[in-house]
């Protein structure tokens, strides 16, 4: 009986130190993939929900057509929506979206500010994607026409 349970502590600590240095490699730092694209914001409709004009509460659906980083070809499409929280100037929204890119879609959700530049949270995706992390800064070109999607994927 004390043999075995010799043998069991061994094995124990054994399985330990291997799940513990697997944890410790997984925690080393990893390579960053970065996907430049550029949306056409050319479906962008606003709806009312409150009060006329811009209110919190109104909504932002889109599905718009993504270029490569030269703005050239295009390589897919996103559709989505954005809630208006705050109205006042610079106003603020809270949006989630999806991207549909060759190879797989990447969802992102987070806030996003007209007046700045903004970085908004890699919440999953399927395919090439599907285990997709990171986060996407947003910048806008062209007075809002158009818009940086620049995926950092870890």
């Amino acid at each position: 009986m004390r043999r075995m349970f010799v043998a069991l502590v061994a094995v124990v600590g054994l399985a330990t130190l291997a799940l513990a240095g697997g944890a410790v490699a997984g925690s080393s730092p990893s390579s960053v993939a970065k996907i430049h694209v550029i949306e056409h914001a050319t479906t962008d409709t606003v709806i009312d929900i409150g009060a006329p004009g811009d209110s919190t509460g109104d909504l932002l659906t889109f599905h718009n057509k993504l270029y490569d980083a030269t703005d050239s070809t295009v390589v897919g499409r996103d559709q989505g929506e954005c809630v208006l929280i705050d109205p006042i100037d610079p106003a603020t929204w809270e949006c989630r979206w999806t991207n549909f890119l060759a190879g797989g879609q990447i969802t992102v959700d987070g806030p996003f500010s007209d007046a700045h530049d903004t970085v908004i949270a890699i919440t999953g995706g399927t395919g090439s994607y599907a285990t997709a992390q990171g986060d996407m800064t947003l910048s806008a070109r062209n007075g809002g026409a158009e818009f940086d999607f620049v995926f950092r994927l870890r």
